[in-house]
This record gives structure tokens, sequence and C-alpha cells, in this order.
């Protein structure tokens, strides 16, 4: 940890020159065109020769899947360094072109997700899941003028993950995940300093630096600027009246009625009884012409939407993980030929019961609503991730119950589960039926709001009830 220090030490001093010679006119445009490097692009390459080359090594060290995910993370700084240099010379481009510069880095960040999707059974899951969580943040380009908040959102919904692995492998993978956070940390408030006044930097051009308009592999240019717009019209002269001495006839003749007082009604029409629709119901059946006014507001015609893309079922197994796919309303699925080494992982499963008979490793269901899930055995872990209304009934034992982003989630156990530890993080509508003595269950809420306080020595936070 004190070598973490003394890097950031060392790029807040880097930066604070940067900045100094941005502020005594080094901006990106001229040092573009004199073929020097823009002041923003050395700020990104103190950050990959610090943070992220530190990442990547301790990374090797541990080699296997974390290390082929660093590589890639490694490609996807790169990517994004390509295009902080193209912006320095450049002018603002078109949506369209933008989004061909930007596909490289985010082809890139697709695979660092889909890395993590295909290694669900992997022993480093957890750390998989910290980066992929977290690799969205280097779309904050896309983010003017606010870059800075999105940066620490991403690097906030890595959090979950984040702390798992500092929980369960604290010898081993505590250096990868600090260096991982001080990444995105100098991120976030080094490279997009103001991320307090959700601020561009001062120094920071891209996009609209004065050079011709970048381009996603066609040569620059384009069609001249066109003309500023011509003069406003003259002001209208309210003091003369188009109408000569009439206007100032009828003005008399407003404030004369005005001053008239109570007598100024006297001058309406008598409305009978029979000329009123709600004492006269014959005239709303006779159906006459609808008096003039204006018309009601109509809402805009919108298109029609397009009907979402229905993907085929899936109930199959792929090596050693049971995929359970796209079902709808399907309540009699049933995996029973199961071995200990295997997992489940359910996705995208509405108004379904999931039965799995005997014992395996793992089971996740990930975005799921209102799913039914009956298991045995579980040596694992069971965890409910991205869903809605979903109930988990053991049937055996399972020493761990992971609950994450999820609303609404009942978990029913048996005697043989009571010593099951739950896990949740910003989830709601949580409940854990436990059976009595006469079989039935009682049902207990998880605690969603907490109490923190300071002990004088460290923070103790314990969980309070809402009264009423």
């Amino acid at each position: 940890m004190a070598e973490l220090v003394g890097l950031v030490q060392r790029l807040e001093v880097a930066v604070g020159r940067l900045e100094a010679m941005s502020s005594s006119g080094g901006g990106g445009g001229p040092a573009a065109a004199s073929g020097a490097v823009s002041v923003y692009v050395v700020a990104y390459d103190n950050l990959i020769s610090g943070p992220v080359a530190q990442y990547t090594a301790l990374s090797q060290k541990i080699g296997g899947d974390v290390q082929k995910h660093a590589e890639l993370m490694k490609q996807a700084f790169s990517y994004q360094r390509q295009l902080l240099v193209t912006a320095s010379s450049s002018q603002k481009p078109s949506d369209s072109v933008l989004t061909s510069l930007l596909a490289p880095m985010s082809k890139v960040i697709q695979e660092v997700q889909s890395f993590r999707e295909k290694n669900r059974s992997s022993p480093v899951f957890n750390h998989l899941s910290a980066v992929s969580e977290s690799v969205p943040a280097l779309g904050w380009v896309a983010m003017a003028p606010k870059p800075g908040p999105y940066v620490k959102e991403m690097q906030d919904a890595a959090m979950f993950y984040t702390n798992r692995v500092l929980k369960d492998y604290k010898e081993k993978y505590v250096s990868v995940c600090d260096v991982k956070q001080l990444v995105f940390t100098f991120l976030c408030a080094q490279f997009v300093p103001h991320a307090s006044e959700n601020k561009f930097p001062k120094y920071f051009n891209i996009l609209v630096s004065q050079g011709p308009v970048a381009s996603g592999g066609a040569p620059s240019g384009g069609a001249p600027a066109p003309p500023p717009p011509g003069p406003p019209p003259p002001p209208m002269n309210l003091d003369k009246s188009s109408s000569g001495d009439s206007g100032a006839a009828s003005h008399n003749a407003l404030f004369a009625s005005i001053n008239k007082g109570a007598d100024i009604t006297k001058g309406l029409k008598h409305v009978s009884d029979d000329q009123k629709t709600h004492k006269n119901p014959t005239l709303k059946v006779q159906g006459g012409p609808l008096p003039s006014g204006p018309k009601p507001f109509a809402a805009r015609p919108t298109a029609a939407a397009s009907p979402a893309r229905t993907l085929p079922p899936v109930l199959e197994l792929d090596g050693k993980k049971w995929k359970v796919e796209n079902q709808e309303g399907a309540h009699g699925l049933v995996i029973s030929d199961t071995e200990l080494k295997q997992v489940v992982y359910a996705f995208k499963c509405n108004n379904s019961t999931l039965q799995v008979k005997g014992k395996i490793n793992s089971i996740i269901l990930d975005n799921c609503k209102k799913l039914g899930l009956v298991f045995d055995d579980v040596v694992g872990i069971v965890e409910v991730i991205n869903c809605k209304d979903v109930k988990v009934q053991v049937m055996g034992k399972v020493p761990t119950i992971s609950i994450n982003k999820t609303d609404g989630c009942h978990v029913y156990l048996n005697k043989d589960s009571l010593s099951c530890e739950i896990i949740s993080a910003k989830s709601s509508e949580m409940n854990v039926l436990v059976p009595n003595k006469d079989g039935e269950y009682t049902e207990i809420p998880v605690p969603e709001q907490f109490k923190t306080v300071w002990d004088g020595s460290k923070l103790v936070t314990t969980a309070t009830e809402i009264a009423g």
C-alpha cells in the first residue's frame, strides 16, 4: 500500500505540471499542429505507464484467467489512447463518424464483459466480475460535458465484487484489486479533473480543437460552414397604431367598462334553465354543433414500437454448465442428471419454475422475473442477480445465498439449511422463511435500512427497523 500511495503522489505532481503548461498556452490544437503530443495525451500516457502497467504486471504474476482479462483491458486502454491522439488534431465529427471512431474500443469492452460471462465457473469469477463491471468507465469520452461522475458511478458498480475478492483472497489478490481501483480513481480524479464541478478539464480539447474534422477511415474535410444568419428584423413600434384614432377610442371604451364596478355584469345575457345541458338532458341527445373554441392539445403521433426480438428457449448441458435461458411460462423445468462439478445458469426466465435434483456445485439466477427455484443440495453458492420477484426453496443444504441488485426475493429454508449465510447488496423486499416445529413457515424480513455510528475507534453499523 505504501508503494501505491507514493505512485499516486507522483502522478498528482505530474498532472499539476501538465495543468500549469496548459494554463500558459499549451493547448491541444497548436501542439498537434507542431507535431508535439497534446497535454492530455501525455497525462493519459502517465496513466498507462503507472496504474495500468502495475495492474497488468500483478495480473501476470497470478496468470490464468486474470492475466488474459488484463491483456484485454490493456488493449482497451491502447485503443482509447489512439482516440485521444486523433481528437487532439480534429474538430468535432458527426455522430455517425464518432460511432465509427469509438467502435474498436467498444468491441474490446464487449470482449472484456463476454470473457467474464464465458468463465462463470472460474475460481476467480469475482475478480473477473470486478473488472468487467467497471470497464464501461472507459466510455467517458462520449459523456460530455460530465464525464467525472460517470467514471465514479462505474467504479462504484464494481465495489460489490471487489469487496468479495478482498474478503476471500486477502493474501493473493488484495494488491490487484487495489491497483484496479487506483486505475479508475486516477482516471476520475486526475485525468478527468474537476469531476466535482462536472466539467471537462481546461486543457482537454477533445473533439472541439481547431483542426480537420475527424473521420472514421475516410479523408478529412467536408462542405464549408454555412453563412451566418442575417440581422434581426427591426423592433416593432408599439406607440403607433395601424388603425389611427380607433385604437385610442377602443382603449377608452375598455377602461370605461372596467370603471363600472359591479354594474359591469348587467350587460351579460341571462341563460335560462332550459338552455343549460345539466338541467335539460335533451340538449345532449340532440347533439347540436359544438361551440367554437380552441382545440384541445393533441399529442404527437409516435412511431409504432418495433416488437422485441424473441430468442428461442434453451435447456441444455454445455460442458459443465446447465444453460436455462429465455424460458417463458414454463412450469415443468427439471434438471435431474446432475454431477458435483456442474453449475446451473438461468438467464431471462420469466413466470417459470425450475427444479434441480441431486448435488451440484452452484446455481446462478440472472435477470429473471417471477421465477421459482427448487433445489436439493449446493456445495458452493446460489446467486440471485438483477432479478425481480423470485422464490428460492432449499430442500437440502447450501452454505451461502447471495442476493444482488434484486427487488423481491423469498428464500425458503429447511431444518438442514438454517446455518446458511445470506449476503445481500442493493436489493429490496427480501424475506427469509424458516420452518416451525409444526411444519409451518415463519416469514422474517431481511433488513434494508442501517444505522452507522462512530464509537471512537471504528464505524459500527447495525440494522434498524422502520417504525409504523
